[in-house]
């Protein structure tokens, strides 16, 4: 039904997460990004929205990703339905895959970045989905897979809607939803700027290119102007 990748930079409090799927405005409920306090990805055979509330309150609180999880399931009789993800300030992610979800359902988590997907083609989908992201972002990405602490590319952040775009792309290649692949979300919340949210909440066959056209805006000089101009606290 929906794959989705989260990402945080320890060091620079940045959050990013991004979001595709086979139904309508997925980025109303699915993704969420709060920088220098984590990242949260709830989706799954029937949504939790709430979900993402609590876990932005306990990860305030300082509560790892872990037992962030914990708490969602122990308050939720129906979480076998549900496939949520969830990481902290350092960069570390666990997850919630209910066994009512669709097949195929997976999840993959590294240092600084998670993805997760549910009625998915194949396993392929988010293996892709984080191989793009990694090597776009990072020096060392065969490192981090098993365990190495990333190295990021100079400025990486500045590119970062364009890096989450391909990444996503790269998924769909590799198979995607079940159904097609019809909304996306994308969210970027840094000390350094206003926050970035592009939705497509619905295109018929175009969805990269349609999320690439609101990027082209976000981009361009008389929106930048904007946005250099709106607080960043």
């Amino acid at each position: 039904m929906t794959i989705s990748l989260i990402h945080v930079n320890p060091e620079t409090g940045l959050s990013a997460s991004i979001t595709a799927t086979g139904g309508v405005a997925v980025g109303g409920y699915v993704n969420h990004s709060w920088r220098g306090i984590g990242a949260c990805a709830t989706q799954g055979l029937f949504t939790n929205p709430w979900y993402a509330d609590n876990a932005n309150r306990w990860l305030s609180q300082g509560l790892s990703c872990h037992d962030v999880v914990e708490r969602l399931k122990e308050s939720d009789a129906e979480f076998a339905k549900r496939q949520c993800m969830v990481m902290d300030k350092h960069g570390h992610a666990a997850f919630i895959n209910g066994e009512e979800n669709i097949a195929h359902v997976g999840s993959l988590a590294y240092q600084d970045v998670a993805v997760a997907g549910n009625m998915l083609e194949n396993n392929a989908v988010i293996e892709a989905f984080a191989d793009s992201f990694m090597t776009q972002t990072m020096l060392n990405a065969e490192q981090v897979k098993p365990g190495g602490k990333p190295q990021y590319r100079d400025d990486y952040e500045a590119t970062l809607a364009e890096v989450l775009v391909n990444a996503l792309e790269a998924a769909l290649a590799a198979g995607g939803d079940k159904r097609g692949t019809y909304s996306a979300s994308l969210r970027i919340e840094s000390y350094t700027q206003a926050p970035i949210d592009i939705r497509v909440d619905w295109s018929d066959d175009s969805l990269v290119e349609d999320m690439r056209k609101v990027l082209s805006r976000v981009r361009a000089p008389s929106f930048q102007e904007f946005l250099s101009g709106l607080p960043n606290q």
